[in-house]
């Protein structure tokens, strides 16, 4: 494991999660930044990982708008740095997140990995859009086998405390007003964390190869994969089941879109289920529930 411990959200949460993981005596996390080659350079010589899963970048939509510089570091200069560990050290599979934000500004639904995605509404995308390419590059180049997996709004425990779950969940804890952008016109392809692991263990086991069946190149081992549940809720009724889960009505605050923000997404998971033979399936009724037990428990709340 590689995390740098940014402080653009909660540490503390970070290392709980790191402490969890390093109870299991197989792994061992390493405080380091995908930035930094050198340092990177060190993990790789140690640890020799023979399947790659990337998840590092610096999150966020409306973060990139003023924070322009740390997207360029975390996002394009780690995943060169991490692209340029694999071709070094002939990996067997890198598999690197990427995000349904690339769609842009696409109206048609769902959306397929074979759509186009040269409109990003944000800088955040356009980054992820950007790693998308140089990674197929590297694939054909150096035949490196590789997987970039398109995230549709991930929730549940432990998620980010800058997502609108965590934010709503908090808020109506505390008996405050809840942001609820575009006047709540807005749907997502909500995608529950458990449902999320699971297609990407199943597909570290898949690499691709170079013009096989669901194979996104005809030049190189790369595919492109959505990972969500295939279909949409609105945003009214995630905060209605957050008020179930809670017990509590939310306050809320009707506010307009906001830059860079998108009115729906909706994956077409069709290319997953034929690689794993897994669909993720969780509702809203299960994983918010699921969500706001763990966040009572982990602030110590009753």
């Amino acid at each position: 494991g590689i995390d740098n411990y940014s402080p653009y959200y909660d540490p503390d949460l970070k290392h709980a999660r790191s402490r969890i993981l390093s109870a299991d005596p197989g792994f061992r996390v390493h405080a380091v930044s995908v930035d930094e080659a050198g340092q990177l350079q060190e993990v790789w010589e140690q640890e020799r990982p023979d399947i790659v899963i990337h998840l590092a970048a610096q999150a966020g939509v409306r973060h990139s708008i003023d924070h322009p510089e740390t997207y360029i570091r975390s996002n394009l200069v780690g995943t060169y740095n991490v692209l340029e560990m694999c071709r070094q050290y002939q990996i067997t599979h890198l598999l690197a997140a990427s995000t349904s934000s690339v769609y842009g500004a696409n109206t048609t639904y769902p959306f397929s990995e074979q759509h186009q995605t040269a409109t990003p509404m944000s800088l955040y995308a356009a980054t992820k859009g950007a790693n998308e390419l140089v990674g197929h590059s590297y694939s054909h180049l150096f035949n490196i086998p590789m997987t970039f997996f398109r995230f549709f709004t991930v929730y549940g425990e432990w998620g980010r405390p800058d997502m609108a779950l965590f934010k709503f969940t908090r808020s109506i804890l505390s008996g405050e007003p809840i942001d609820i952008y575009n006047n709540g016109k807005m749907r997502r392809d909500f995608t529950y964390i458990g449902d999320l692991v699971e297609s990407v263990v199943r597909l570290a086991v898949t690499p691709p190869v170079p013009g096989g069946q669901y194979t996104a190149s005809t030049v190189a081992p790369y595919r492109i994969v959505n990972i969500g549940k295939g279909s949409t809720d609105d945003l009214m009724s995630l905060v209605s089941e957050v008020e179930k889960a809670t017990g509590r009505r939310a306050i809320r605050n009707f506010l307009p879109m906001q830059p860079g923000d998108v009115p729906e997404t909706h994956a077409d998971v069709s290319v997953l289920e034929a690689v794993t033979g897994y669909r993720p399936d969780t509702p809203l009724c299960v994983g918010i529930p699921a969500f706001v037990s763990w966040y009572r428990a982990y602030y110590g709340l009753d």
